[in-house]
């Protein structure tokens, strides 16, 4: 559970607006920050994959390996003489669900044993033998043991063993490989130099098979109190640098090695920090303060507290995403005809293409292009998004009026959803880069405005199905569709997803401020 909420960052005080040569110094630090991110990332800004999918795959893997070998030999061995019996189909199973627990019981489902097949064999090969020696306990204290084949028994054992054997080494190599390639590693960062973040990086050091890759080490401290090299790792800039390098460095975790006691300090730095998909956490191996063991995550046997999490990660994420693709699919298809005829509609009523492209931003910021039918006559395409659309804007076909006002302009972004994975079907609508509310840009109306980006934005989205939709003429508007952005992002769910698609039809009838 986090520990800070997003209340939290709206109490801490307020930045002034930055000045023209604020402004330029800032714009500067972006492009340092990026370079530096190049130079240290590389090319690889993979996302990486994490250890509990990783996981939770390799025991399916192993479910199905020991379903695998139980039926084969019985499709061998028993089911020519004696077909297909009850007591095999409840017992393969039975014994595959066993085994899983006793493999989680002798630590084989971990990173570290995934990358040391050989190693581990042996103790893969007693869970497996102490899965059989229970089955055939089961099987005298309830006397069954006419309701088997004994043949069947053996090669169910030596069977399902090479398959699981052969199987870990099939792991082994795709793990190595995941490894070379940076996605097992979570790209970290430490907040805080000094005499506590070198302490916190000599701690993790010490550790084997954290996972982390640490880049080095931000601290505002300009004084002997933060050398430029803590304990081997660079000091890479201040805290305010740090958001524009996390983006293009694709970082995972900022560890924050400062006093749990230094509130205001920790709120300050978290203010600038929340904004970025990331988990942020806060050491506690040098704290005075104890809690119990429950209370900390560990990486290693460094405690450190949760701060803040992202938003929908592991399993959350798979399943968010095969919701977009699958849903996203059907859609399409559904929907075909009608951005057919959409289509052809554009094409009488006004010369030029039928799709339009424009650059917005999508999640952690990055730039993605969307898809649009074009609403606009040819030669007033505005893809910058420079002036916004207005009640009878003259630039707007007959076509383009209606598909704008019912939202049938976003359909080819469907195709973002299934073909391109930038877009999600619900989520924080994906904003043009120069759009403004009241001459201002989104940035500098809405304090944190960027933390709507810790998720791939949507074709629909909270807001939207709220009535938050279209023109933004005044700061209010934006700031309040931001607010329900935000409030989606800290409660999202699959169901809340459902909910919003099923309403969002209805939404789009009462619309009153698209053009």
């Amino acid at each position: 559970m986090n520990t800070f909420t997003v209340d939290d960052m709206k109490r801490v005080e307020q930045t002034p607006p930055l000045t023209p040569e604020q402004q330029a110094q800032q714009e500067e630090r972006r492009v340092r920050m990026a370079r530096l991110a190049e130079t240290l990332a590389g090319s690889d800004t993979r996302p990486a994959w994490s250890p509990i999918v990783l996981i939770g795959l390799v025991r399916l893997f192993d479910f199905l390996v020991i379903c695998v070998a139980g039926f084969a030999v019985h499709a061998v061995y028993v089911q020519p003489v004696r077909g297909l019996e009850s007591y095999y189909v409840a017992a393969i199973p039975t014994v595959a669900f066993f085994a899983l627990i006793l493999f989680q019981a002798f630590e084989l489902n971990t990173i570290a044993a995934f990358r040391a097949p050989i190693g581990r064999g042996l103790r893969l090969a007693c869970a497996w033998l102490l899965v059989f020696l229970a089955a055939l306990s089961v099987t005298f204290l309830f006397k069954l043991e006419g309701a088997f084949s004994r043949v069947w028994a053996a090669g169910f054992f030596v069977l399902g063993l090479a398959l699981l054997i052969a199987g870990r080494i099939l792991v082994a190599v795709g793990v190595r490989w995941l490894t070379r390639r940076g996605q097992l590693d979570r790209r970290t960062v430490i907040v805080g130099g000094g005499e506590a973040g070198a302490e916190l990086l000599t701690a993790l050091s010490q550790q084997r098979d954290t996972g982390l890759r640490i880049y080095g080490v931000f601290d505002d401290r300009a004084d002997d109190r933060t050398p430029d090299v803590v304990a081997g790792y660079p000091k890479l800039g201040t805290v305010d640098d740090l958001p524009e390098f996390a983006r293009h460095a694709k970082v995972d975790l900022v560890i924050l090695s400062l006093p749990i006691t230094a509130e205001q300090r920790v709120l300050q730095m978290l203010r600038k920090l929340w904004v970025l998909p990331i988990d942020i956490r806060l050491a506690a191996h040098a704290s005075k303060l104890r809690l119990r063991p429950r209370s900390y995550s560990w990486i290693g046997d460094v405690p450190v507290l949760d701060v803040f999490d992202r938003p929908i990660v592991d399993w959350d994420l798979v399943l968010k995403s095969a919701f977009d693709r699958i849903v996203g699919a059907l859609c399409l298809l559904v929907l075909s005809p009608v951005m057919l005829a959409i289509a052809v509609a554009i094409k009488l009523d006004s010369r030029g293409s039928v799709l339009f492209r424009q650059q917005r931003y999508g999640f952690n910021n990055e730039l993605i292009e969307v898809f649009k039918f074009r609403s606009m006559y040819s030669d007033q395409l505005d893809p910058t998004m420079k002036k916004m659309v207005t009640r009878g804007d003259p630039r707007v076909t007959r076509v383009g009026r209606f598909i704008r006002r019912t939202s049938l302009d976003e359909l080819p972004q469907l195709f973002n959803v299934v073909l391109k994975g930038n877009l999600s079907l619900v989520g924080p609508r994906p904003h043009a880069v120069t759009a403004k509310a009241a001459d201002r840009e989104y940035e500098k109306v809405v304090d944190g405005y960027f933390a709507r980006h810790r998720m791939r934005p949507g074709i629909t989205g909270w807001a939207q199905v709220n009535g938050l939709r279209g023109e933004t003429d005044t700061q209010d508007k934006i700031q309040r569709r931001v607010e329900y952005d935000l409030f989606y992002i800290e409660n999202w769910s699959i169901l809340f997803d459902m909910y919003i698609l099923a309403v969002t039809p209805f939404a789009l009838l009462k619309a009153e401020n698209a053009y």
